[in-house]
């Protein structure tokens, strides 16, 4: 049975206490001072860390530890620090939004300035590509044996390769007049889902766990990440700006394709004229009102949260592999957790 939404909660706000503390002692202030504190920038900015908490869930799943009764830093039986794995993962997630950012001009990321605005696009460069090599660093300081601490790099580096080829396709869907869902499935699963699949199969490497474990783990990471990059889609065009902390709206002003814009272009709606792309124009809620009442008039809306709901359902089966413990129902209520947030 999942874990209902108040003890999720706990469980994310007690883990990003964990990983707060350790991304202040994996990232410190040195020289140059500007470059780290740019690195920092983000991080220290806030966020929820589900990945890292997914990773750090998934440990404690797999040895059938209790909740925060173990030290990350020494986890299991042969002492893994798979706190520091949990710090890679995040310290990767907040490289791609500084570049992201850059690549789509934004102002605003987690209710602040966005780093090439509040320092400059060199810095934010460097400040993104430090935080990439760091965490490949992080990650081969976690204690496991040479040949899991090898493939779990390995497994980092094919989803940080992933991780660029469905953001080349992002930007390259702007540019198309036909993109179908599949196409749009393919993208997300490379952009968004592969982190979520490292972070729940990398402490199963990391912890020896059966290759069985590992691939269901993975496919359970997919499966919730495809799920929350849809909810965000969602959450663009639902939740107001000031709340969303950036522009409401903002994919469909840039034109982005999303499976509730491919969907209402199959129902006959110009989705290209819904709201204007001028940058020079300013967009109000007004109009972003009348562009989400056309996509709900069409069944747009509706028909992504149940294909989010769908692949959660299947996320959440495939973690039968792992034992029935309090950790393994803490997973299942975060899988739901990820479509029924509102920000």
């Amino acid at each position: 049975m999942s874990a209902g939404p108040e003890r999720v909660e706990r469980a994310i706000r007690e883990r990003r206490d964990e990983v707060n503390e350790a991304i202040v002692e994996a990232l410190p202030i040195k020289r140059p001072e500007r470059l780290y504190e740019a690195s920092r920038y983000l991080l220290d900015a806030g966020g929820k860390r589900l990945r890292p908490t997914v990773l750090l869930l998934t440990a404690e799943a797999i040895t059938d530890t209790d909740p925060l009764a173990g030290d990350y830093r020494a986890f299991g039986p042969e002492a893994i620090d798979v706190l520091t794995a949990a710090v890679s993962v995040e310290v990767i997630q907040s490289f791609t939004l500084i570049h992201d950012d850059i690549m789509d001009d934004d102002d605003v990321r987690r209710g602040v300035p966005a780093v090439h605005r509040e320092y400059d696009l060199e810095t934010a460069i460097l400040a993104g590509d430090t935080l990439y090599s760091k965490a490949f660093e992080l990650m081969l300081d976690t204690g496991a044996p040479a040949d899991r601490s090898v493939r779990a790099l390995d497994q980092l580096a094919t989803t940080c390769t992933k991780i660029c080829e469905g953001q080349a396709l992002d930007v390259e869907f702007e540019g198309r007049d036909a993109v179908t869902p599949a196409e749009y499935l393919e993208m997300v699963e490379s952009k968004t889902a592969v982190l979520y699949a490292a972070a729940a199969s990398i402490p199963a490497v990391l912890l020896g766990a059966d290759d069985e474990v590992v691939q269901a783990l993975n496919g359970y990471g997919l499966d919730v990440g495809r799920a929350f990059q849809i909810q965000d889609d969602l959450l663009d065009l639902t939740v107001p700006s000031d709340v969303l902390g950036k522009q409401r709206g903002s994919d469909l002003i840039e034109g982005k394709r999303t499976i509730v814009t491919l969907h209402a272009k199959r129902q006959g709606v110009d989705v290209d004229d819904l709201v204007s792309t001028d940058t020079h124009m300013e967009v109000s809620e007004a109009d972003i009102d009348r562009a989400v009442g056309e996509l709900e008039d069409a069944g747009s809306i509706e028909y992504a949260r149940e294909m989010a709901h769908e692949y959660i359902e299947t996320g959440k089966d495939r973690l039968q592999v792992l034992p029935d413990n309090e950790a393994r129902h803490t997973l299942e209520g975060i899988a739901d957790y990820l479509v029924e947030r509102e920000y």
